[in-house]
């Protein structure tokens, strides 16, 4: 695989201690509003929480993203249902002083904003790293998680990453993290990309704290997501770009509940290029998973 392919697959694949799924007691969940609350180490996770209704949809942002890449979704979906977006550690308003990054410990972090709104029936979605996390944190609440969406990951769970191609990306990202990571970023766009969207992800990306990029990039090359796949026990769906292929079948091997559409021509942050026709294929997987939880 040509190194350029193998860094936008970096992004779209895995760019993810167990804990009690008892019952939460009721808790009042605001009309809307940002909300800060501690996760398990202390650092402050920064939300946003809107609307009402079941399911609860929660998203979760990529690699060195924010919570604001979920904002026309944001808006949309709090009509219908209770909708909450966050700011990873790490990333955006939430805190950057945490020793260890790793997307188990994001797993929990979810969990914990899940517990602090007293969420009961909860489909997590996750864009890019967010995937991942999400299987995380589904893997904790088996009895609040209904299902996972994925948003232009999952293509093949069975990669495997080359050291010799991967090595000399985080050395690269450790030398120079601000160029690295625009490199990085421009080649998930497609040449007819919007440039002021390009800019605005490259900009929100790329100034984020670099210790926190490397360690991330770190864990992706040791990260097992066939297994994060198949320890979960809901249905999974994936919305994905066709910039990159899906294997289908052979996520299927690992999740037999797995499936996915693809949306042509759109880049990496389909959500945000076309928004409207995003919305609808998410609706439909919502539904879908809804209506076989049977809640």
């Amino acid at each position: 695989m040509k190194i350029a392919v193998l860094l936008v697959s970096l992004a779209t694949a895995v760019a993810c201690g167990p804990s009690g799924d008892a019952p939460l007691p009721p808790t009042p969940v605001p009309a809307r509003g940002p909300g800060v609350v501690s996760a398990p180490d202390g650092q402050p996770i920064v939300y946003n929480v809107a609307g009402q209704g079941t399911p609860a949809l929660v998203f979760i942002h990529g690699w060195m993203c924010n919570q604001r890449f979920w904002t026309e979704q944001f808006d949309a979906f709090s009509a219908e249902h209770t909708v909450v977006t966050l700011d990873l550690p790490g990333h955006g308003a939430s805190g950057k002083d945490r020793g260890i990054w790793t997307l188990a410990a994001y797993g929990e972090d979810v969990k914990t904003v899940i517990d602090h709104l007293g969420l009961e029936r909860v489909i997590l979605i996750g864009h890019s790293m967010g995937g991942p996390v999400a299987l995380e944190a589904a893997r904790l609440m088996p009895q609040r998680v209904i299902g996972v969406i994925g948003v232009d990951t999952f293509q093949d769970v069975s990669w495997e990453w080359n050291p010799e191609e991967m090595d000399p990306f985080i050395a690269a990202l450790e030398k120079d993290f601000p160029a690295t990571c625009g490199d990085f970023v421009t080649t998930m766009f497609l040449e007819d990309a919007d440039p002021k969207l390009v800019e605005r992800v490259r900009t929100d990306m790329c100034s984020g704290q670099p210790e926190v990029g490397v360690a991330l990039m770190k864990q992706f090359a040791g990260y097992d997501e066939a297994a994060a796949l198949a320890a979960v026990h809901v249905p999974v769906r994936c919305v994905n770009s066709t910039m990159w292929p899906t294997n289908v079948e052979g996520n299927r091997s690992y999740h037999e509940d797995f499936d996915v559409v693809t949306m042509d021509g759109v880049d990496h942050f389909l959500m945000m290029e076309k928004p409207e026709a995003f919305d609808e294929h998410l609706r439909k997987a919502i539904a879908e998973i809804d209506h076989a939880d049977g809640s």
